[in-house]
């Protein structure tokens, strides 16, 4: 299996993408295609003692900034790393993308270049989420300021082909965020969704308000990319709220240091759930290829996970999966 990797995309490009590359090579057994500067690429590796067996370039010295317009990645920027990642994975030069770079440069690549999965109206942006049952993905998560219902409800057929076949969840219940647990709440786009969903294959828990998301009841949660934005922005906020206010109170006085010594390990525990770097990216599901967006600051062991979930998308045929549930909707 070979796994292309935009070298030159996000904070701690290219060493966070060598170190995670090298260990997907030992551990993972994919082959890596790296795009970007050979020289750049090379240098970082040897003065890092990091061995690139099992890695190939496709070379450019063009990168394209989180600040620059997405859509310059068809134009100005069509010779980036990330573009011509892209390019690769759309001619079968490997199965699957990562990259840290631009979300919006990534998901307009992603849908021009790579193109969507027949019948998909729009791919969506899917992070993967803690919750106190274990994951659950929402989707979109920005991708789509406004959606259609119908959108909504393919938004909800392809996490439950993703929670089913990545992280082995045998019937995943869909959520659809709103603003009250009824069928009538919430604007007609919400009430539209809530009556397809109900009678698309797969198993609908119904309207999910926003507070009962991190118990895990739904391992699937559907909404439009601008409230699915803000879902994700307050969910991270909160996360990091409370590891900052439990690191305060258990490293406070003596009393709070002999209570922290008690439970280090579960504190351990619960960090680990909390961290980003623990999954890997969000899946740009919805695109005829596996495509990952890891995070902007992506360390080595985040690129290293976003490449193991890249390779997870390909060995459970994400995009077959998707495609046939889509079929068996118009029989």
């Amino acid at each position: 299996m070979n796994i292309i990797i935009d070298a030159f995309g996000g904070d701690n490009a290219p060493l966070a993408v060598l170190e995670g590359a090298a260990q997907a090579v030992k551990e993972l057994g994919v082959h890596i295609t790296l795009t970007g500067d050979r020289e750049k690429i090379r240098k970082c590796a040897r003065e890092n003692k990091i061995p690139l067996r099992g890695m190939e370039v496709i070379e450019t010295d063009s990168v394209i900034d989180i600040h620059e317009d997405p859509t310059e990645i068809l134009k100005s920027r069509s010779d980036c790393s990330m573009a011509l990642g892209l390019k690769a994975l759309s001619e079968g030069k490997g199965d699957a993308f990562v990259s840290a770079g631009s979300t919006g440069a990534l998901m307009v690549g992603a849908t021009m270049i790579v193109k969507r999965i027949k019948g998909i109206k729009r791919p969506a942006l899917a992070p993967i989420m803690p919750t106190a049952k274990g994951h659950m993905i929402l989707l979109d998560a920005g991708a789509n300021t406004e959606c259609r219902p119908e959108m909504l409800t393919q938004f909800g057929i392809m996490g439950s082909v993703y929670m089913k076949n990545v992280m082995g969840i045998k019937s995943p219940k869909v959520g659809l965020v709103n603003i009250g647990t009824e069928d009538t709440k919430g604007r007609e786009l919400d009430k539209e969704a809530y009556r397809q969903l109900s009678a698309a294959p797969l198993d609908f828990y119904g309207n999910l308000e926003a507070r009962d998301i991190p118990f895990g009841d739904c391992s699937v949660v559907v909404t439009d990319g601008f409230t699915g934005n803000v879902v994700l922005k307050l969910y991270e906020g909160m996360g990091s709220f409370f590891s900052h206010e439990l690191r305060s109170m258990l490293t406070e006085g003596v009393n709070g240091k002999a209570a922290a010594l008690l439970i280090l390990g579960k504190i351990k525990a619960f960090r680990k759930r909390l961290d980003y770097t623990e999954v890997g990216g969000a899946v740009m599901i919805g695109v005829s290829k596996p495509v990952i967006k890891a995070h902007g600051s992506s360390n080595g062991k985040a690129f290293f996970n976003a490449i193991r979930q890249a390779k997870q998308c390909v060995d459970g045929d994400i995009t077959g999966e998707i495609t046939r549930a889509l079929e068996s909707m118009k029989k």
